[in-house]
């Protein structure tokens, strides 16, 4: 509101569409997951059509959806030191 008039603030709020993204974990990796699982779950095979796609796609998302797991993460602090180590800083004494 201190840049734009209240209509054009209001206009420009109405076009944003507000994601949540996990603070541990890289949102990234889990929207590849997702799409790793949707392919060997539902796009595993030949689709007619797109219309076949788009509904195929929706009955999966809702099941998924209505499943609700979270995600697991086994990497640790730890195990990413050792793997990746030309990242971390080491501490000369």
């Amino acid at each position: 509101y201190k840049a734009f008039e209240p209509q054009e603030a209001r206009r420009i709020l109405d076009k944003l569409e507000i994601h949540y993204t996990p603070k541990h974990g890289s949102w990234l990796n889990m929207a590849e997951i997702e799409l790793s699982i949707l392919s060997r779950q539902c796009l595993d095979r030949r689709i007619p059509n797109q219309e076949v796609l788009k509904n195929e796609v929706a009955a999966w998302q809702d099941k998924r959806n209505s499943i609700s797991k979270p995600m697991e993460w086994q990497f640790t602090n730890q195990d990413a030191r050792v793997k990746l180590k030309k990242l971390y800083p080491t501490i000369q004494q």
